[in-house]
């Protein structure tokens, strides 16, 4: 009897702790699938609230520069005068923009200005630019105060800095010809506004001054954050001065180079409240770029179609020059 009574009160096999164990098994499986259900959904309203905070500046992009590209491409096409915003009515006119502005005589000129000011603007503010960020490398009294006051030029109005420049460089009663004269280094007044061989000179001048406090600010940045380790590692196999400059600092600092250019020349390229504030394009059209060409057409002459397509071409050059540049750096950098 007591053999029946053990074996009655046994577990049998697949009984009450098989049980269990499968309880247990789909207890631990219920659980997991509900905080990945619980991570799914955060996930979820994390990417909504990510998708929310662009929305605004998404829309501003698309009505502050997306509607003005678009409208000014649609622009070109049209024959748009002062008419139109009474009657509404602007004729397609297909190529007859474009083929307008590029037969005229004063596009040479003006293409020609535009590269010279691009050109001279570019590589006077980097190079000096460059120069004051190695110099500014160096440890020395009052360096963050010199550094903050050479941001001055970046941070005015671009119309008031034309203007200050335009009262320096007067041919009668201007600060130059002032000082020049005290040295004894000129006569008489330079007319460096007023004479077509020097305006161009005097207006890329005013654009590197404006110019170099970026260049410096992003160069200086890039500097930094070349390791120290790299110099010290080059001075011992003898890579010091020029030599540390062509091997180490040169090649580590290519992609800030890049950067800095790119946006320069797209920069100077659309250049416009310097050269008006200065010469107005003037004189005889010696300073005349496609900037200044496109807005006179547009806000001088009311010719809006004509002013639109010349804008779109100088929008086409940045855009080849950006490309092209971009290229050949990662291609330099690959090899």
């Amino acid at each position: 009897m007591s053999l029946t009574t053990d074996l009655s009160q046994a577990t049998p096999p697949g009984g009450k702790a098989a049980g269990n164990t499968r309880s247990h098994a789909g207890g631990a499986a219920t659980g997991n699938t509900v905080p990945a259900r619980r991570r799914g959904s955060r996930q979820r309203r994390e990417r909504l609230f990510q998708w929310l905070f662009l929305v605004p500046a998404v829309v501003y992009m698309a009505l502050f520069f997306g509607y003005p590209v678009v409208k000014n491409v649609v622009m070109s096409f049209q024959d748009y005068t002062t008419a139109t915003f009474f009657t509404g009515e602007a004729p397609w006119v297909g190529l007859a923009n474009y083929a307008t502005v590029l037969s005229s005589s004063l596009f040479s000129t003006s293409l020609l200005n535009t590269a010279l000011f691009t050109v001279g603007s570019i590589l006077g503010q980097f190079v000096i630019g460059l120069a004051l960020a190695i110099y500014f490398q160096r440890k020395f009294p009052l360096n963050g105060i010199l550094r903050s006051l050479l941001l001055l030029p970046w941070l005015l109005p671009l119309i008031v800095s034309s203007a200050v420049w335009r009262w320096i460089l007067d041919k009668d009663s201007g600060a130059l010809n002032r000082f020049l004269g005290d040295l004894n280094i000129v006569d008489t007044g330079v007319p460096w506004l007023t004479s077509t061989s020097l305006a161009l000179i005097a207006v890329v001048g005013v654009n590197i001054w404006i110019g170099i406090p970026f260049n410096l600010t992003i160069l200086y940045g890039g500097l930094q954050e070349i390791p120290d380790e790299l110099y010290e590692a080059g001075s011992l196999d003898g890579a010091t001065g020029w030599k540390a400059f062509r091997h180490i600092t040169w090649p580590m600092l290519r992609p800030v180079v890049s950067v800095v250019l790119v946006l320069g020349v797209v920069y100077t390229l659309k250049v416009l409240d310097i050269i008006l504030g200065l010469t107005n394009g003037g004189p005889a059209n010696s300073t005349q770029t496609i900037a200044t060409q496109s807005y006179a057409l547009s806000f001088q002459e009311f010719k809006f179609g004509e002013g639109a397509a010349l804008g779109n071409i100088l929008v086409i050059i940045s855009l080849v020059f950006a490309v092209l540049y971009l290229r050949a750096s990662r291609r330099a950098v690959d090899e």
